[in-house]
């Protein structure tokens, strides 16, 4: 792996993006996207995650975030590792699930091709860490996350989309579903 995308600094604040592999929808469930958020609450009371941003698209995952002490390497392998398991399960058990065999499929032979897996991928390998090391990029990142959903033509303004932190920032409305710190104090 490059040694350009890992967090190299502990008390950075860095931009980070979780993919689906082969960019699957899974995240047009609610129950799929509630896991997600159980496991970024859970982080965040015991392993020191602080989330500044995010935006939880159909099939991939952005955010801003540092860390309190615990290392993010870890808690990123964490977080993927216990979300990827979990919504697998779901995946499996859900009774109206009528894409669930082309998925675990997908992600069976995605987890064969990885030699750091065995049977399953639900996540692509690498999240990309990048250090906010300046303002402008911070305000660059922060832009690109709440504007995604409109790029992408799910909605008209950042905050029409109710997975994300545009909201926070721009009407300060508080979020019920991640606890997020205002990058700017």
């Amino acid at each position: 792996m490059s040694n350009k995308y890992k967090f190299h600094n502990p008390e950075g604040i860095y931009f980070v993006t979780l993919t689906v592999v082969e960019w699957i929808d899974v995240f047009t469930r609610i129950l799929y996207k509630d896991i997600f958020y159980d496991a970024i609450n859970h982080c965040q009371e015991n392993k020191d995650l602080d989330v500044y941003a995010y935006c939880i698209m159909t099939n991939h995952i952005h955010m801003i975030i540092s860390s309190r002490g615990n290392p993010l390497s870890n808690i990123m392998r964490d977080l993927k590792r216990h979300t990827s398991e979990k919504i697998k399960l779901e995946i499996i058990s859900h009774p109206k699930e009528s894409r669930r065999d082309w998925m675990i499929e997908i992600m069976k032979r995605e987890g064969i091709q990885n030699s750091n897996n065995d049977k399953f991928q639900f996540w692509k390998q690498d999240s990309h860490p990048i250090e906010l090391v300046s303002t402008s990029i911070l305000q660059q990142k922060l832009s690109y996350i709440h504007n995604n959903p409109v790029a992408a033509g799910f909605v008209l303004e950042p905050t029409f989309w109710k997975d994300s932190s545009a909201a926070f920032y721009e009407k300060e409305e508080v979020n019920t579903k991640i606890k997020l710190k205002n990058i700017f104090g």
